[in-house]
C-alpha cells in the first residue's frame, strides 16, 4: 500500500557511502518523473544525475544539513550520499515551476525506498556555486538537491507531544527521532 511506502519513507541523512546506487536506477528516476503530473502540463523540470564518486564529492560541500541539529555540519565520510539528482528549473518554458517539484521528489523518494534505498531532499544549497561546479546552462535554475544512497540510520516518527516543538532530534545512539502533529491539530474544524 502507498501509506505503508510513505510510513517508510523519511529523510535519510547518513549512507553508506560505498554502496554503489546504479547509473540505470537514476535514470529509471528521472524517466518515472517525466510520466508525473505537471502545472499546464509545462514540464520545466530538468535533472542532472551523479553516480561516480569523484562528481558527487564535488556536489557534497554545497548543501546545508539538518538544520535543527546546529552541532552536525551534516555527514562524515564514509556516511555521505553515493549519488544525487539536482532539479533544475528550466527558465525558458516557465517563470513558475508550480508544484512540479513537491510531486516529482515525493514520488522519487517512494521508489527509492520500495527499491530498499533512501534519500533526503535538500533545498538549503549554496546554488551559485554549485551552478558553477557543475557547469549548468545559465537558463537552469537549481532547486533542489536529491541525496540518495543506502540508508545507514534509523529513523523513528513520534507522535508530537508539544505542537510548538516540531524539531527532529538524535538521541544518544544516534537514532533520528520525527516529531509529528497530531491529527486532530492539523484538522480544521467546522465553524
Amino acid at each position: 500500500m502507498i501509506r505503508d511506502l510513505i510510513l517508510k519513507n523519511r529523510s535519510c541523512r547518513r549512507f553508506y557511502e560505498n554502496e554503489e546506487v546504479p547509473q540505470k536506477l537514476l535514470r529509471d528516476l528521472v524517466d518515472m518523473a517525466r510520466f508525473c503530473p505537471s502545472g499546464r502540463n509545462a514540464q520545466p523540470l530538468r535533472y542532472y544525475i551523479s553516480a561516480d564518486r569523484e562528481t558527487s564529492q564535488s556536489i557534497f560541500p554545497y548543501l546545508r544539513w539538518a538544520g535543527y541539529l546546529k552541532d552536525w555540519d551534516g555527514p562524515e565520510p564514509g556516511e555521505r550520499p553515493a549519488a544525487y539528482i539536482v532539479v533544475c528549473h528550466d527558465t525558458r518554458i516557465s517563470g513558475t515551476i508550480e508544484c512540479d517539484a513537491g510531486i516529482v521528489l515525493q514520488s522519487m523518494l517512494l521508489d527509492l525506498v520500495e527499491t530498499g534505498f533512501g534519500g533526503c531532499i535538500i533545498g538549503s544549497i549554496e546554488k551559485e556555486g554549485l551552478h558553477k561546479t557543475l557547469k549548468l546552462q545559465s537558463h537552469l535554475g537549481i532547486l533542489y538537491v536529491l541525496a540518495i544512497g543506502k540508508p545507514k540510520e534509523t529513523v523513528v516518527l513520534e507522535e508530537g507531544e508539544d505542537p510548538d516543538d516540531i524539531k527532529y532530534w538524535r538521541d544518544e545512539n544516534g537514532v533520528h527521532h520525527v516529531p509529528k502533529r497530531l491529527l486532530d491539530e492539523i484538522l480544521i474544524k467546522p465553524a
